[in-house]
């Protein structure tokens, strides 16, 4: 059961029109004022993702949970990093599962016993939704040690989907990356690097006072600043992000934070994944604790 036909096109997704499909036969208009349009139409549709992620976003939540923590949270998360890398599930996946995971439990109260079963289902609906051939229950349950059964698995998917009233379109930090890495012209180094900070700002709650398009943004930014790029900020991210390098400062220095502590934490699949050559061990460079020291907003 897939869950692709819910499509994204109510939040402005799809793919930018191709200039020669989007040209009129016999246009006199100038190759410049194409670009000029497919630019203003490309911030129109970030604007569009922007307003929608916020609508959709996810607030703090944890006091209203009686047996779970922020700490409990995040070894989940990294838990999840792990089954995604163990299964190789498509990149969107991930941040998906965490945005089910975030908005479920910011309704609904979880027993200790039952988030790892939440867990499990979210990857399992976000897998679903993001590809055809999706991992299977008994893959979920298999990966588990059979903490849960085939039946408490498929309750507790019709019950997140209730709660959720089936909406699984939403703009996920992953819909942000994706169209900011371009807009920095990111090369695959600062790519990973992106990731990672990513990764690391979506497994601790500290960042959920955050929307997912400033997440991101202060991902590029950090990055940028660790792989000292001469200019960090400039208009052509202002432009595509929405954020000033001001704005972006007070998420940053969590993320400076996250990749300081990294190496030290108990909590390491994040760290071992980023330290592989495959993603240009960028883990390993040195925090940008310059950043630290900067003038919050």
């Amino acid at each position: 059961m897939g869950y692709q036909n819910l499509g994204r096109a109510e939040f402005g997704l799809c793919a930018a029109p191709n200039r020669a499909e989007g040209a009129r036969p016999g246009s006199d208009r100038s190759d410049q004022d194409a670009r000029s349009e497919d630019c203003r139409d490309q911030t129109d549709r970030e604007a569009g993702a922007r307003k929608g992620a916020n609508e959709s976003r996810v607030h703090d939540y944890m006091d209203s949970q009686p047996e779970i923590n922020e700490k409990m949270r995040a070894i989940l998360v990294d838990w999840l990093i792990e089954v995604h890398n163990k299964f190789e599930l498509m990149p969107e996946t991930l941040y998906l599962t965490i945005n089910i995971v975030d908005r479920y439990l910011a309704s609904n109260s979880v027993m200790r016993r039952e988030l790892q079963l939440v867990g499990i289902n979210a990857m399992l609906m976000a897998s679903k939704y993001e590809k055809i051939w999706a991992a299977e229950v008994n893959d979920f349950v298999c990966i588990s040690d059979r903490a849960y059964t085939n039946e408490q698995v498929l309750i507790t998917e019709k019950r997140i989907l209730r709660e959720l009233k089936w909406s699984l379109t939403v703009p996920t930090p992953y819909v942000f990356l994706m169209r900011f890495i371009k807009a920095a012209v990111a090369d695959q180094h600062m790519e990973n690097m992106m990731y990672f900070l990513a990764e690391l700002g979506i497994m601790n709650y500290a960042t959920i006072i955050y929307c997912p398009s400033m997440l991101v943004a202060s991902a590029v930014y950090t990055a940028r600043c660790t792989i000292n790029k001469s200019l960090a900020w400039n208009d052509t991210l202002k432009l595509h992000t929405g954020f000033s390098e001001t704005q972006l400062m007070d998420c940053a220095k969590l993320q400076v934070s996250f990749h300081l502590m990294a190496a030290e934490n108990k909590l390491k699949v994040i760290y071992r994944k980023y330290s592989n050559p495959e993603r240009g061990v960028v883990a390993l460079l040195p925090a940008a604790k310059s950043l630290l020291a900067a003038a919050t907003s």
